[in-house]
């Protein structure tokens, strides 16, 4: 099952990326932009494709290098129609073309998951052949640039965005959320780095709590759980934070997951559907937004929104592609849970894995085109027609980490990651000592 799901999502990336420019769509959508997270996220699965077999490694060094050419190529003046500033990347950019969607931010977070999928190539990629040499050249090229100091406009924390017209956006990576990841690549850039106060302002903002009985550093949706795993292996390494705790980052994800579980198996509003093996609540794409009233009850349905638990907001949207990319941290409850989904929801599997989400509570309409339940189970609902490359990424990376370890594997032998994770004050593991300041 793993192998099959693995595989068919990754076909995303092969039917969805631009062959001259690398990058990918956002979604399935009709004139959906490209995504510069979804275009770095391929990175990484082209090395997952190479080791699988999906692609011949010179097939898929071959379309590493075509992305790498062009991030390093683009037009990085930060004009309201480039693809960047300062070695960032805007979040949207027109697949073809490369430019600026109107109206998408720089992206500080969207630019290092890029780092990240670029390193993770450069690492797998290591042999003599000149393709092989130009994609670790372009990988360390296009990561040196970044200027991270020039993206503290308050320092010493990193802001979330830019945009031409009107400066830098309002807000800096406060509290416990994917920027884990932007942190340590921020500490490890040997040309513009923040200084160590960054990350220990960040962690400052933490909020530790105690949920079903599982103390653990909290974030409500699900993918912020996964997202810095994707890439770095933070098993039985410890910062300062989790150090004082007596626990990792991998081990605080498990607690999630758990914690994930067992809201849906409470089930506090009552949604339909809801049971220990149908969770995965997150940031997704959703029935709304909406109302209906639904056995009496009146219920109010998002869009595209950021789901979390136990504290909400919650509509009764299950996005199982969060579910699997949780493999890694809990297999025994991960595995009977895409069991159940795969079975109850026959429609949630498609061409390219999983679809988004899923709602049973939400009535079908026309054009929801669902009758999702399989025999036994629930047999009306809707569900989204769309795939995300930010979710078939972090989903065909995830199993991989599972099955093999494989990005983990290549992330730690990165000098940059380890000079980040060493600043940053980790310690133990594969890390070793923390740097002197």
């Amino acid at each position: 099952m793993i192998d099959a799901l693995q595989r068919s999502t990754f076909g995303y990336f092969d039917r969805y990326t631009d062959p001259d420019t690398g990058l990918v769509c956002d979604s399935t959508r009709q004139h959906a932009p490209a995504s510069i997270a979804g275009s770095g996220m391929a990175l990484g699965c082209y090395v997952i494709a190479a080791a699988r077999g999906y692609l011949s490694r010179a097939e898929a060094a071959r379309r590493s290098v075509v992305s790498l050419r062009f991030l390093w190529g683009a037009d990085q003046e930060g004009s309201p129609d480039g693809t960047g500033a300062h070695g960032l990347f805007y979040h949207f950019l027109d697949q073809h073309t490369g430019r600026r969607r109107p109206g998408a931010e720089l992206s500080t977070i969207d630019s290092a998951i890029v780092f990240g999928g670029a390193i993770a190539a450069a690492e797998y990629f290591d042999g003599g052949e000149a393709v092989e040499h130009e994609i670790r050249t372009l990988a360390d090229s296009v990561y040196r640039r970044a200027d991270w100091q020039w993206a503290s406009p308050r320092p010493p924390v990193v802001a979330m965005g830019w945009q031409p017209e009107s400066g830098f956006l309002p807000h800096d990576w406060y509290g416990y959320n994917e920027a884990l990841l932007l942190y340590v690549l921020a500490l490890g850039s040997p040309t513009h780095p923040v200084p160590v106060d960054a990350y220990h302002r960040w962690t400052s903002t933490y909020k530790w709590k105690r949920i079903y009985g599982y103390d653990y550093l909290h974030c409500g949706p699900l993918f912020v759980h996964q997202g810095s795993h994707v890439w770095i292996d933070f098993r039985g390494i410890q910062d300062a934070y989790m150090r004082a705790r007596g626990i990792d980052y991998f081990e605080n994800s498990r607690r999630a997951t758990y914690i994930q579980r067992e809201y849906a198996r409470r089930n506090p509003h009552g949604f339909v559907g809801y049971n220990e093996n149908c969770w995965g609540i997150t940031a997704s794409d959703g029935p709304g937004p909406a109302t209906a009233i639904v056995n009496g009850v009146r219920r109010k349905f998002f869009a595209y929104h950021a789901r979390g638990v136990p504290y909400g907001p919650d509509d009764g949207t299950v996005s199982p592609w969060a579910t699997g990319a949780s493999l890694p941290f809990a297999p025994e409850i991960v595995l009977p849970a895409l069991e159940y989904v795969t079975a109850a929801y026959p429609a949630v599997t498609g061409q390219f894995g999983y679809k988004c989400s899923f709602n049973p509570t939400k009535p079908a309409e026309r054009g929801d085109g669902v009758a999702i339940g399989g025999s036994g189970y629930e047999s009306s609902g809707w569900i989204s027609q769309g795939y995300y490359a930010i979710d078939q990424g972090p989903l065909v990376m995830m199993l991989e980490n599972y099955r093999s370890g494989l990005i983990w594997r290549l992330l730690r032998e990165s000098p940059y990651i380890i000079r980040g994770l060493q600043r940053a004050g980790f310690t133990g593991g594969w890390v070793g000592s923390p740097l002197p300041e």
